[in-house]
């Protein structure tokens, strides 16, 4: 399934030059100008930033949409995430909407809120907090494994919340 049409255009590499340091950048460029100098609301609920641990003076919850890892030092920047960057935005922005599923999730003690496009193929993560949300990460979902496993979750939530699955 295609992408819906409202989502921006990639944001590729390539045209950086195939510079790393140049595109990380660019995309950090557009992201600044979607969470830092605007402040996006999810649900009637202002969008925070996790600040630290800063890296290369650019924000954690930057690295978290743009790199894969689980441990924050280490983590390693992914060009499917980067070229996404101009899209959790528009997504979060963006529900309710019938492109996409919205639920909840529970990691560990914390509350998280999951958005997916309808096929599961791209994946937005916000931590609920008291008053406001934080955007945790957001990637895109190549495996049909972990597509499914969402669905579940998904389906899931529906039951308990709604009584049935859609």
């Amino acid at each position: 399934m295609p992408e819906p049409a409202w989502v921006p255009a990639l944001v590729c590499l390539a045209d950086s030059g195939n510079d790393w340091t140049v595109y990380l950048d660019v995309v950090y460029l557009m992201f600044k100008k979607d969470f830092v100098e605007t402040t996006p609301v999810f649900e009637g609920q202002r969008l925070r930033l996790k600040r630290h641990p800063m890296k290369d003076g650019r924000e954690a919850t930057f690295w978290h949409l743009v790199s894969e890892g689980d441990d924050e030092r280490s983590r390693v920047p992914d060009e499917m995430r980067c070229e996404r960057i101009r899209w959790p935005k528009p997504v979060i922005e963006k529900v309710p909407c019938t492109e996409l599923k919205r639920w909840e999730s529970k990691r560990g003690s914390e509350t998280r809120v999951v958005i997916a496009f309808d096929d599961y193929s791209y994946v937005v993560v916000l931590a609920k907090r008291s008053g406001y949300f934080l955007p945790w990460t957001a990637y895109p979902v190549e495996r049909k494994h972990r597509r499914a496993k969402l669905r579940k979750e998904w389906e899931e939530y529906q039951r308990k919340n709604t009584g049935a699955a859609t």
